[in-house]
C-alpha cells in the first residue's frame, strides 16, 4: 500500500480519519495524501474584481493555516505528508486526485446522516463511495478502538464479482489477519438451499482459482442484506465490515440489489468498500 488519501474539514471526524490513515502508513510505509475541500464558487476564483480576488486570497491563507495546524501532530511525525487544497466542495474531486496519484486507499471519518453540512455527513460519504475506483475505508470512531483482526466480506459468489472480489481479498489480507468471505440467504427468490449454496462458492472459488483451504467461508440466514451482515459481525466478533458497491448507481450488494447505505451510514464498525 504505496498511496492512502485522507479527505478531511478539520472535523473530529477528519481526526478519526487522519489517526487512522497515519497508523496504516507507518504499518505498510505509505505515503499519506490529504486532502481539503475549500468550498469557492467558480465566480470568486475567475473574476478580475480586486474585491473577489482578495477574498479568495484570504480564503486560502485561512485554510493554509488550518491545514498547516491540523497536520501538527505527533503522530504524523517520521511521515510522508502531501497536502492538498481543492478549490470546489464536489466530491467526486476525491476519486479523480485518487485516480491521478494512483492511490491504493481513500480513508474517510463519516458522523452518518445529519442534518448539518459538511465533508462527513453520511450522503457525502456515499457520494465519494459512489464515485470511486479507489477501495473506500470508512470509520465512525477513535482509531484507537479500531483494528482490523476480524474482517468480513459480504458477497454473493456471483461470477460477475470474482474479479472484484478477488482484488479486495488482496487489499484485506494486507489490512487484517482474518478475512471471511459471507453469504446472506434471504427469505426471497434469491434464497438458497445449503446444497445450492456449496455449489455455487465451488463454481465461484474454481473461476476465481482459489482453493478451499486458502480462505474462510461462511453463510447467514436473515430478512435482509445489512440484518445479516450486522447479526454475523457481532456473532463472531468481527471488527471491521466490507462490502462490493455497483458504483453511480448507489451503495448496492449483489444480493438482488439491495441498497446498503443503512450498512455505511449506521454502522459502527469500520466498512471498507470496493467498486465493482
Amino acid at each position: 500500500m504505496k498511496k492512502i488519501i485522507i479527505p478531511v474539514d478539520f472535523s473530529e471526524y477528519s481526526e478519526y480519519a487522519l489517526k487512522t490513515g497515519a497508523s496504516l502508513a507507518k504499518k505498510h510505509n505509505s505515503e499519506l495524501i490529504v486532502m481539503h475541500m475549500l468550498e469557492l464558487s467558480e465566480s470568486i476564483i475567475t473574476t478580475s474584481d480586486s474585491q473577489k480576488s482578495e477574498e479568495t486570497a484570504f480564503m486560502l491563507m485561512v485554510a493554509n493555516k488550518k491545514f498547516e495546524e491540523f497536520l501538527d501532530k505527533p503522530y504524523l511525525e517520521g511521515l510522508s505528508v502531501t497536502p492538498i487544497i481543492k478549490h470546489h466542495k464536489v466530491l467526486k474531486e476525491v476519486s479523480e486526485v485518487s485516480k491521478d496519484v494512483k492511490a491504493d486507499l481513500i480513508v474517510m471519518g463519516s458522523r452518518g446522516h445529519s442534518d448539518h453540512d459538511g465533508v462527513f455527513t453520511g450522503s457525502n460519504t456515499e457520494k465519494v463511495v459512489r464515485y470511486s475506483d479507489t477501495p473506500v475505508l470508512v470509520v465512525k470512531s477513535n482509531p484507537e478502538t479500531i483494528s482490523f483482526k476480524n474482517i468480513v466480506l459480504a458477497t454473493d459468489f456471483s461470477e460477475k464479482s470474482v474479479a472484484t472480489v478477488k482484488s479486495a481479498l488482496e487489499l484485506l489480507n494486507e489490512l487484517g489477519e482474518k478475512v471471511t468471505l459471507l453469504h446472506v440467504n434471504l427469505p426471497s427468490i434469491s434464497f438458497l438451499s445449503t446444497d445450492e449454496i456449496d455449489e455455487k462458492i465451488a463454481k465461484f472459488l474454481s473461476l476465481a482459482n482459489i482453493k478451499k483451504d486458502e480462505v474462510n467461508i461462511d453463510y447467514i440466514a436473515d430478512h435482509n442484506v445489512e440484518d445479516g451482515v450486522l447479526s454475523y459481525a457481532k456473532r463472531t466478533n468481527a471488527d471491521t465490515l466490507s462490502m462490493i458497491t455497483h458504483g453511480r448507481t448507489g451503495l448496492s450488494h449483489f444480493f438482488g440489489g439491495s441498497i446498503s447505505e443503512d450498512l455505511v451510514n449506521h454502522a459502527k464498525l469500520p466498512v471498507i468498500t470496493f467498486k465493482l
